[in-house]
């Protein structure tokens, strides 16, 4: 009988920085029932590290007995031929776009070592980005609220609810300033957003996310405390949920979204436009 939750080794491979393998890579295994065992190797642009990556895939197929799986982009012609020679299942993720673009555009593509995630293309962009970091982190988890009128959003929630990595993410990603601001036991009491927040209204979204789901996530930090209690977490999302309702504040439930969804679920919503790197 077949396996239909197989278990895999997979490797994202670049001479970059690996990102656009991954999330490709990803988006791919998403379709299937697969446990996968993941690694990344950016910047595989000597012998050195080509010869760790090879000694990798080695032990995993001796290991296994399956080859594993390896997400690549690579532009050096022989890293490339040495790692389409391993015993991997290798797949290219530009490939087939780019042969495509080349026949509609009859153009022939000039590949070029980090074109894909080059700094040097646009420096401010790239400094912006930085300072969206520098804004987002800043301003986690209430730390402050000062400098609020320069936020592009932000995010209220209860504790635990994926406000943090959302944040993170959207700065990193996207180069959006991002506020984020749990909901304490003087807020719960009070059922009433801060006065900062009302002159803030078009930037407001909510976090919202399963009790189970949140009880789970807060054992793991605080086991057998009040806070992490089933009890607690239903209260305090009824509370926050029922405040976003009267005040209108747009949210979505975290618990079955990865912070790619939860971040473009925000962006749509919110209408804000992404800014790309």
């Amino acid at each position: 009988m077949q396996n239909n939750h197989q278990s895999r080794d997979v490797f994202y491979v670049s001479d970059g920085t690996a990102i656009t393998c991954e999330t490709l890579g990803h988006v791919v295994l998403g379709q299937f029932a697969l446990v996968a065992h993941e690694k990344t190797f950016p910047f595989i642009e000597t012998e050195e590290k080509l010869s760790e990556l090879l000694r990798t895939i080695d032990l995993s197929y001796q290991k296994n007995g399956i080859p594993p799986l390896v997400f690549f982009s690579i532009v050096i012609p022989e890293i490339r031929t040495q790692l389409l020679h391993s015993p991997a299942l290798c797949y290219d993720v530009l490939e087939s776009l780019v042969q495509r673009v080349k026949d509609d555009l009859q153009l022939e593509p000039k590949p070029k070592l980090h074109r894909s995630r080059s700094v040097s293309k646009d420096v401010d962009t790239y400094y912006d980005r930085i300072a969206a970091v520098e804004y987002t982190l800043a301003h986690d988890d209430g730390i402050t609220l000062k400098g609020i009128e320069q936020a592009d959003i932000i995010l209220l929630g209860v504790s635990r609810s994926g406000k943090t990595p959302t944040s993170l993410y959207m700065a990193m990603q996207f180069g959006l300033r991002v506020v984020n601001y749990p909901f304490i036991d003087d807020d719960l009491k009070r059922l009433k957003l801060l006065p900062e927040f009302e002159i803030h209204r078009h930037k407001l979204f909510g976090l919202t996310i399963d009790a189970s789901r949140l009880a789970e996530i807060r054992q793991s930090r605080l086991a057998g405390s009040d806070y992490a209690s089933l009890r607690q977490c239903e209260d305090e999302l009824a509370e926050v949920e029922a405040l976003f309702r009267r005040e209108a504040v747009p949210y979505i439930n975290t618990s079955s979204l990865s912070v790619e969804e939860i971040s473009t679920r925000i962006l749509e919503k919110a209408g804000l436009k992404r800014r790309l790197f």
